[in-house]
């Protein structure tokens, strides 16, 4: 299978292609901007592989995306590329919308044109996945329920409102022109290779760094933390086996509030990297909250694991041990970013 990936340098997308490049005999071209949080280095290590191959595509630029389809000639779109950070969007919402929204109706279009082309038997195979966010469907507060996929969209910030908007997109692209369409909607996601501007990452460097480790308000907002690489182990498994037109909500059952995450990496780092006098957790700094910043966020991935058998592989604390372990081994990566 050839599959055209955008996105390929950020976070997942990066590790997206190294799970196609090391386990699957797939052929995988990366269609990335590189903006700030894109990162070629994250990607070294498969870069000579004989399936792989990278362009720099801006999303945004219809004629160079459509050019790309032509000739590439792609059996499946994973669709990655997307401004993420909620703190940006809010500072400057204009990117999130061209890149979000705009980018997605190109990448839509661009896949029409090209699926429309084909023949009927390559047409069977063609698959589009859109990978978004619980942030679409808002705030579950103090509440014990769970999004499931088949919650109300009620996005807080201009971020969520983006990846909402794009989701629409897709789905009215299924229903108007039978474009086959699959939609992942995924919790927190942690790992290697993440860029330090989220909070796992940033309390890594920072810490390292012996400075300020800020958290928002009192820290007790809920998050449910997805380990990338099970992450990206569901998106494999929805783009082979998933039901065209579906949604799939991939979480990973570790609900944690934001303190406690910080409070654990701290401990950990103490553990493996202890500093010469105090303990990490002394840099932590309560600082005043976001605009709209949701209290709660957690996923019910059943559907999934149902149709589709699949399930997270690691646990929280496995999950950020091996996170916080790749990180101090690889201070040279961490040297080379910058937030």
């Amino acid at each position: 299978m050839k599959i055209l990936i955008t996105g390929g340098a950020g976070f997942i997308g990066s590790a997206t292609v190294r799970y196609l490049i090391n386990n699957t005999k797939n052929e995988v071209l990366n269609v990335d901007k590189l903006t700030y949080a894109g990162n070629l280095e994250s990607l070294e290590s498969v870069e000579e592989d004989f399936n792989y191959s990278f362009e720099k595509i801006d999303i945004n630029n219809f004629s160079l995306v459509k050019d790309c389809f032509l000739k590439f000639k792609p059996d499946a779109v994973i669709h990655l590329a997307a401004e993420s950070h909620v703190d940006k969007s809010i500072e400057g919402p204009r990117e999130f919308i061209n890149t979000n929204i705009i980018g997605t109706f190109n990448m839509l279009e661009a896949s029409r044109y090209y699926f429309e082309s084909l023949t009927n038997i390559t047409k069977s195979k063609f698959r589009f996945l859109h990978i978004s966010t619980d942030e679409v469907y808002g705030d579950l507060g103090n509440s014990k329920i769970f999004f499931t996929e088949e919650s109300k969209y009620s996005p807080s910030s201009p971020y969520a409102a983006s990846k909402a908007g794009s989701d629409h997109l897709v789905k009215s692209w299924f229903r108007t022109f039978n474009l086959p369409v699959l939609i992942t909607n995924c919790s927190n996601n942690y790992g290697p290779y993440h860029f330090p501007e989220k909070l796992i990452p940033k309390t890594i460097l920072n810490a390292l760094n012996q400075v300020e480790i800020p958290v928002y308000g009192n820290g007790k907002q809920v998050r449910d933390w997805l380990y990338v690489e099970d992450h990206v182990d569901a998106l494999y498994t929805i783009l082979k086996d998933g039901k065209l037109g579906e949604t799939y909500n991939i979480g990973g059952n570790n609900e944690k509030s934001n303190i406690e995450v910080v409070n654990k990496i701290c401990s950990l780092l103490d553990e493996r990297s202890p500093r010469k006098k105090g303990i990490y957790s002394d840099l932590i700094s309560f600082v005043e909250d976001r605009p709209g910043h949701d209290f709660r966020y957690a996923i019910d991935s059943s559907k999934l694991k149902e149709e589709l058998n699949w399930k997270p592989i690691e646990s929280f604390e496995t999950g950020l041990t091996k996170t916080v372990e790749w990180y101090l081994a690889n201070d040279s990566w961490l040297s080379k970013v910058t937030v």
